[in-house]
Order: structure tokens, then sequence, then C-alpha cells
């Protein structure tokens, strides 16, 4: 199986591999981030370092939205 993996799309091995980081999280409990989640990461955290949160009552609107669905 390993050697067919070879061949896939690189698509498709990231995403392997992100289920394998998972699997191993689960084992030893300890998750190391990819360096897209980390670099998503990073941006949220500067996007709240420039304020651009949603306020308690925009919050509370998509809750509500969504708990009538």
């Amino acid at each position: 199986m390993l050697a067919r993996i070879e061949r896939w799309p690189e698509e498709d091995q990231e995403e392997l591999a992100h289920i394998a980081l998972e699997i191993e999280a689960r084992r030893h409990g300890v998750y190391h981030a990819t360096g897209d989640e980390v670099r998503a990461i990073d941006e949220a955290l500067a996007a709240v370092d420039r304020g651009e949160v949603a306020s308690d009552k925009e919050v509370e609107a998509v809750f509500a939205k969504y708990r009538r669905a």
C-alpha cells in the first residue's frame, strides 16, 4: 500500500499525512500542527490584534440563525 501512495496526487498524499498526524496525536497525546495550520493560526491572531473580531451581538445573531434551522 505504501508503494502505491507514492503514485497518488500530491493533494491526496497531504490529506493522508494529515490523517496520520491525527492518529499519532491520539496515540501519544501530542498534536503537531502543519505549516498551513500554523499560518492560519498566525493570520487569525493577527486579525484579532487588529481588532477584526465580531461583536457579542454579531456572534449571537449567527448562533440564533442556526439554532432555528
